[in-house]
């Protein structure tokens, strides 16, 4: 019997079912969110009460609906629109709060419409980063703020670009945002200088937000439609006391968040299929994380950090990064520790970023990703051709038998225990593993899997060519001329495999390829590409092995 057609038969099936039960989690009706309440948000320790007194925000809630400005409250006059250009990105922040309302990545396409660069942040997703200081009296991101002159281009030549912002609250405090925009960077430095003009002391605090209304961005739509597989969309914590925790949606609805809460590191983000958007504020610096869903149905994700102590006449200032911009794992990297982690690998992540580490390597000598996949896949093959080799012998020994074994299921048809034992006592006679073959196979399978992770979650290989036809290595092959090759070179293999003795085996077995290939139309052109190059080279490998086993076969036939 084809064991390894069989296995991988059962594994994909396996796989439809898993992939169904993501489905289902992800479209079936979700509990109706409750609208937070003040209390829900975690509070930072509160000041002693004299400074409490003073400052513009109690202390003991710095975090409420009306102090952080949820959707809802009081709005000041319509602002104005300031338009960033840089080498990589258009954002637009508006004076209204201040707030990066949209960035346009220019680097990367649209999935729906290639002609159009993609959108990040914007309003289709209810998707800002906004800033502010806590309280009534601190300006926020209700606040309508001022913009400075100065140009709003990066030009040729320039590093760096800066938009500053003033805005003046109540009780003596005054702010001034600055937004460092850099070249051949997605990091944005976002800076509050809080300006105490009052008569008092006072510890304001400063929150910086990112919004979301929690649908799936076009590419995670595309990909389940395409290849059943949910990629994460969702909140994301970081530290080095609890490392990366994923906040689901679900869980938020839920009520049932488990990340944590203070941290003196690490950073908070909102994470969705290729792209990321995230506040990193500094190393040694105390933090609380909050995450709801608001009234309106948007979620929101915020970091509340303390200004300190601001003397009258004083200033303070808070600067945190957020970068807003594509998953590449190199850029990534140097944004803060383990924020690379947010490309999803899946389970099999072990496997898989060594995988990628060598794709990347292979895309660096030969500059396409297709030709990149190629390489792997040689190495791949080279890496495991022991065990093929092995499994391949077994293989061709249980071809050269074949006839005995049938002649053996004629002979004791009506008995099945003696039949077994005459099977045995020829394995042991003819030195064959029967289950010699499944081993190889189910060591590779979890390579396999990682590999697929790889291909659906590198951005790098998102709209990457390949030849002619195939523009897009993470797409499906548009002709199918892949999926049809890869079928033809199943059917070779399983015609240089040993004819199962039972004639329902056999009749399964003719019809395998045709009914595994089915699920090469569904996988991403990169994939089948790499599953294409290995029947292949295993074809090759077979014939070989076959070749040499064959020259014995009258040897075999004296027995």
């Amino acid at each position: 019997m084809d064991t390894q057609r069989l296995i991988l038969f059962f594994v994909f099936g396996f796989s439809l079912l898993m992939l169904w039960d993501a489905w289902e989690k992800e479209h079936r009706p979700k509990p109706v969110a409750q609208a937070p309440t003040s209390g829900a948000v975690p509070t930072p320790v509160a000041q002693p009460q004299a400074k409490a007194a003073a400052a513009p925000a109690p202390a003991a809630a710095p975090a409420t609906q009306a102090q952080v400005g949820v959707p809802g409250a009081a709005q000041a006059a319509s602002g104005e629109t300031i338009t960033v250009r840089t080498d990589l990105m258009i954002a637009e922040i508006d004076t209204l709060g201040g707030t990066l309302k949209r960035v346009e990545l220019l680097k990367h396409k649209d999935a729906r419409d290639p002609s159009r660069n993609l959108t990040l942040l914007g309003p289709e997703h209810h998707y800002e980063a906004q800033s502010g200081l806590t309280g009534e009296g601190g300006p926020n991101h209700r606040t309508l703020w001022t913009a400075r002159p100065g140009s709003t281009t990066l030009g040729p030549g320039a590093q760096a670009l800066e938009i500053r912002l003033d805005a003046q609250g109540r009780d003596g405090l005054a702010a001034t945002k600055l937004y460092r925009f850099k070249r051949d960077s997605y990091v944005v430095e976002v800076v509050l200088e809080i300006h105490n003009t009052g008569a008092q002391a006072v510890s304001p605090y400063v929150y910086f937000q990112l919004t979301h209304d929690g649908k799936s961005s076009a590419d995670a739509n595309a990909v389940a439609a395409t290849f059943g597989a949910q990629s994460f969309n969702g909140f994301a914590v970081y530290s080095e006391e609890k490392k990366f925790q994923k906040v689901s949606l679900t869980d938020i609805d839920k009520g049932k968040m488990d990340f944590l809460r203070q941290a003196k590191d690490g950073w908070f983000a909102y994470v969705q299929h290729y792209f990321v958007a995230g506040w990193v504020p500094a190393a040694g610096v105390s933090r609380e994380y909050a995450i709801e869903k608001r009234a309106d149905g948007v979620y929101a994700g915020r970091a509340l950090i303390a200004a300190g102590a601001i003397a009258p006449g004083a200033a303070a200032a808070v600067a945190v990064p957020l970068y807003a911009g594509p998953q590449e794992q190199g850029r990534l990297a140097a944004v803060a520790p383990g924020f690379d982690l947010v490309v999803d690998y899946g389970w099999l992540t072990i496997i898989a970023w060594p995988l990628f580490w060598l794709l990347e390597k292979f895309h660096g000598l030969s500059g396409n990703w297709g030709v990149a996949i190629i390489l792997l896949t040689i190495l791949i093959k080279v890496v495991f051709f022991p065990l093929s080799a092995a499994s391949y012998r077994s293989m061709a020994k249980m071809k050269l038998i074949t006839p005995r074994l049938q002649k053996i299921r004629e002979m004791y048809e009506h008995d099945r225990q003696k039949m077994n034992q005459a099977m045995m006592e020829l394995y042991r006679t003819e030195k064959i593993n029967p289950l010699g073959g499944c081993f190889p196979i189910l060591v590779q399978i979890p390579v396999f899997i990682a590999l697929y992770w790889v291909l659906l979650a590198a951005i790098e290989l998102r709209h990457a060519p390949f030849v002619l036809w195939i523009r897009d290595l993470s797409a499906l092959d548009p002709y199918y001329v892949l999926p049809i090759l890869m079928t033809v070179t199943m059917v070779i293999q399983t015609r240089l495999n040993p004819v199962p003795p039972d004639p329902v085996q056999a009749k399964v077995m003719q019809f395998m390829p045709f009914i595994f290939s089915i699920f090469f139309f569904f996988f991403p052109a990169g994939l089948v590409l790499y599953w294409l190059v290995n029947n292949i080279l295993s074809i090759l490998q077979q014939w070989q092995i076959q070749r040499m086993f064959d020259r014995d076969k009258p040897a075999h036939a004296k027995r």
